[in-house]
């Protein structure tokens, strides 16, 4: 691999044909991108099905979304479909919701999020006052400004080196504050300490608590606050199987139940990748999409990190078919718990479970009835928990117990009766998404701490390996859905240059 001028590194050699391992958002991202710049693709996928971590599952009726439930960013998407002659429009019936989540209180209060600037600023001044109304408009220009920066120069970008970050926007960046902690930040501009959990809270979902994450990660808050949050009829679900679709319709092939066992190589080629089964797919290049542990054993070598890589905190998930629904039930609703610092600290240095929890209830038949049974709703309540790394509960004896105080909690916060109102159910720990392949038990793979950032996260390319590139959440630009279009699109890039990548066709 070799630099051209300031440009990235991109692989050397031919391309014309390549091998995508893993059909999760990523891969396919990465396949549509590839097919858009004239490359021969096949994907290979161990599953029965497209989406990777948006998994799925049925049960008595009930159509579950078993991995992320909050849908932003949906232009990255259409990017994607864009760079083979597709589009958004054609491939999901998205749905807007308004308001993004119901917040709701330990003192019994509500907050409704709404992405409309005017709506959202009347909301915080009828609930809270004119000053924090007025503080929140400010905020909301500082999540734009901060993310239109980001987006272009930090996170849609592959970086070789750190020297090469030491640009003008870096300065700019600084200047804004991005380098602070995001807790303190938000606090500038809000002062009603609910307001300030309410534009805080996603760092967990970069694994970092809001007190330590940098202020840079507010660019999450701005994806759902601002840029505003969706749901596709059909549920996640239907997202892996668009991109998947028009993988093939745009003439790549898509290979389910094929497990990957190995990579044959010759030198520093990778050329040919070879499953349990006994299929071999030869290639001039590959994109792998497993976790990085997986990643780097098929690769046969673990880049040298100064200090060992950091894992998220993971998650207990909660998937309830009931048969009745409750007033005030919303399509996602953010239950916070009285404690908020205490949390943090248990889940992410003690290592327990929070003893007052918060949590992210999703109602997804509110939008979409046919996910489930007439006269029935699906629910989606997601706990954060320590990752088994951190961990010290024993999933294997604790599990039950654990759900049972779940919903317990869920009863004391309002849904009188939830547990005898449940007639299907499934619950996934920290176990569940080890056995999912998923390194130390958590689906937000590696954390965004200052060390495993930008530049400083792992690298989509691996010294060794000339024409292997990774894509996924473990590598950058970083963990969710729409960093995670991003990196198959950067891990596109890698292969055929950026220029390739950019602007797609219609």
């Amino acid at each position: 691999m070799k630099p051209s001028g300031r440009a990235a590194r991109t692989v050397t050699g031919p391309t014309d044909r390549v091998v995508v391992v893993g059909a999760g958002v990523s891969g396919l991202a990465a396949a549509l991108h590839l097919l858009g710049a004239g490359r021969s693709v096949t994907v290979v996928e161990r599953g029965q099905h497209p989406g990777g971590r948006a998994g799925r599952d049925d049960a008595d009726g009930f159509l579950l979304d078993t991995g992320p439930t909050v849908l932003t960013m949906p232009d990255l998407i259409d990017e994607a479909l864009a760079a083979v002659g597709d589009s958004l429009d054609r491939r999901l019936d998205l749905v807007r919701l308004d308001p993004v989540y119901r917040a709701r209180f330990a003192d019994g209060s509500a907050i409704d999020v709404h992405t409309d600037p005017a709506a959202m600023a009347e909301e915080i001044n009828d609930k809270i006052g004119g000053r924090d109304a007025r503080g929140y408009l400010r905020l909301r220009g500082w999540l734009s400004r901060l993310y239109r920066l980001q987006m272009r120069t930090f996170i849609d970008a592959n970086h070789d080196s750190p020297l090469r970050l030491l640009t003008p926007e870096l300065a700019r960046l600084a200047a804004m504050g991005g380098f602070g902690r995001l807790g303190p930040t938000v606090g500038r501009f809000v002062a009603d300490e609910r307001l300030r959990r309410v534009f805080s809270f996603q760092s967990l979902y970069a694994g970092v608590t809001p007190q330590r994450a940098l202020a840079a990660y507010a660019v999450i808050a701005y994806m759902d606050t601002v840029a505003g949050v969706y749901f596709p009829r059909g549920g996640m679900r239907a997202l892996g199987d668009a991109l998947a679709d028009a993988v093939v319709d745009a003439g790549g092939a898509v290979h389910y139940g094929k497990d990957v066992r190995g990579l044959e190589r010759h030198g520093d080629r990778i050329t040919a990748v070879r499953t349990f089964d006994g299929s071999r797919f030869g290639c001039d290049a590959v994109v792998l999409t497993p976790e990085l542990p997986m990643a780097y054993r098929l690769l046969g070598r673990t880049p040298w990190r100064p200090v060992p890589l950091r894992f998220s905190p993971s998650a207990v998930v909660l998937h309830a078919g009931v048969d009745r629904a409750w007033a005030e039930t919303h399509h996602h609703t953010l239950s916070f718990g009285a404690a908020w610092e205490r949390t943090f600290d248990e889940i992410c240095r003690r290592g327990t479970t929070m003893s007052d929890p918060s949590l992210l209830i999703t109602c997804p038949t509110a939008t979409d009835p046919g996910l489930a049974p007439p006269d029935h709703q699906l629910y989606y309540v997601l706990a954060p928990c320590p990752n088994l790394r951190t961990g010290r509960v024993d999933w294997e004896r604790e599990a039950e117990s654990y759900r049972d105080g779940l919903v317990q909690t869920l009863e004391k916060r309002g849904l009188d009766g939830f547990g005898s109102a449940i007639v299907t159910e499934r619950l996934t720990t920290p176990l569940d998404w080890s056995r999912r392949g998923m390194a130390f038990g958590t689906p937000f793979a590696t954390a965004h701490t200052l060390a495993q950032t930008g530049p400083f996260r792992p690298r989509n390319l691996v010294s060794g390996t000339s024409n292997a590139v990774l894509a996924g959440c473990g590598t950058t630009p970083g963990v969710g859905l729409p960093t995670a279009l991003l990196s198959g699109k950067l891990a596109a890039a890698r292969i055929v240059g950026p220029a390739a990548v950019t602007g797609g066709k219609r």
